[in-house]
């Protein structure tokens, strides 16, 4: 079944996802609603404002996507992205926000290696890049507060070679046909791993990077860009469990989504019991992934769409929209030059690929 109605895709989507929680389904698809749309490639290059800022070369390279005034400072007490970006590379033109993390690379048996690209997620449009989903409460009843200008923060630990100390909500599924079936239950659930998949994965592999709900209500970044933020006490990402009190205020369910497009790959020779992939910062283990955001919407667009409870990629008299076409021309030269097509010798930025 390969769907490419997105408002069906999202109601089944829904469904699924709450009977995976426990919470009965009956009238989920009246009141469930969730931001789901395509950010295409914006650059991809070794930059990173929040745990390098200032530098052009950091450790390792990412893909970025979202509004064209990503560069390697990014002060939030100076800059605005929605007012400093002229385009975007998301489907919603009012979203000038920066989404990015690791890129995935094959390694030959040779020691080469080449980057492996993304699919455009069902039911999207586009070029290859990140699906980005804002996900009130599914109660229909839980208000959200939309982030702040100068908002950011951070999941996942680039040095992280282990399960242990993993945050939570971050794991890939490995899918054995390209139909990439979504209705397996909801993100991080039945055979999802935290670590990348040990077989070849004949349709992809995806990864889902899940960020905390609960904000201290005061603080819009914190040293390690984790600690001003939080996940709910008890129960699942999206649903209503209750905030800490160090961190009382509701925020919307940031979640990203990268498809893999591993299938070239699969025709390749692989090392008996070793799996060639590897994330560009040397992490051949797959906990590493991470994923970093700074906000820019453009006013007080997300709010209203949290009010009211838009859907899917479109959200008609409250959130402006652009075509495909306009989304992936947003684009930046790379600040450091270098080859991220075809075959290279080592990793941009010459990590060692720990297994």
């Amino acid at each position: 079944m390969k769907l490419t109605d997105t408002t069906l895709f999202l109601g089944l989507f829904a469904t699924n996802t709450l009977a995976q929680l426990g919470t009965p389904p009956s009238g989920c698809c009246a009141t469930a609603a969730m931001l789901r749309f395509g950010c295409s490639k914006l650059v991809i290059e070794r930059l990173d404002p929040l745990v390098n800022p200032g530098v052009v070369g950091t450790p390792h390279n990412h893909q970025i996507v979202g509004g064209n005034s990503f560069n390697a400072s990014m002060d939030p007490a100076v800059m605005d992205p929605a007012n400093e970006s002229t385009c975007t590379s998301c489907t919603f033109s009012e979203d000038f926000s920066n989404y990015w993390t690791a890129n995935l690379y094959f390694q030959a048996r040779n020691g080469s290696f080449k980057r492996v690209p993304q699919m455009v997620n069902l039911g999207l449009k586009g070029n290859e890049g990140i699906t980005v989903y804002y996900i009130p409460p599914y109660d229909g009843k839980t208000k959200v507060t939309a982030f702040k200008q100068g908002f950011r923060m951070l999941v996942g630990d680039a040095m992280l070679r282990q399960a242990e100390g993993q945050q939570k909500q971050l794991c890939h599924r490995c899918y054995s046909n390209i139909e990439q079936d979504p209705f397996g239950g909801a993100p991080c659930t039945g055979n999802d791993t935290s670590y990348l998949p040990l077989e070849k994965c004949e349709g992809g592999i995806r990864t889902t990077i899940t960020f905390p709900t609960c904000w201290d209500g005061k603080n819009l970044d914190s040293p390690d860009h984790k600690s001003h933020v939080a996940y709910p006490t008890t129960g699942s990402f999206e649903t209503t469990g209750p905030c800490p009190a160090s961190h009382p205020i509701r925020l919307p369910q940031l979640m990203y989504e990268i498809m893999w497009d591993t299938r070239e790959f699969n025709r390749e020779e692989w090392e008996v019991g070793k799996q060639p992939f590897v994330y560009s910062m040397g992490d051949a283990t797959g906990f590493g992934q991470h994923g970093d955001y700074i906000f820019g919407w453009k006013d007080d667009a997300l709010q209203r769409a949290m009010d009211n409870r838009c859907t899917g990629d479109s959200c008609p008299n409250v959130l402006k929209t652009q075509s495909s076409d306009a989304a992936a021309s947003c684009t930046l030269p790379q600040t450091l030059k270098e080859d991220i097509e075809g075959w290279i010798p080592t990793l941009p930025g010459g990590a060692p690929v720990v297994y």
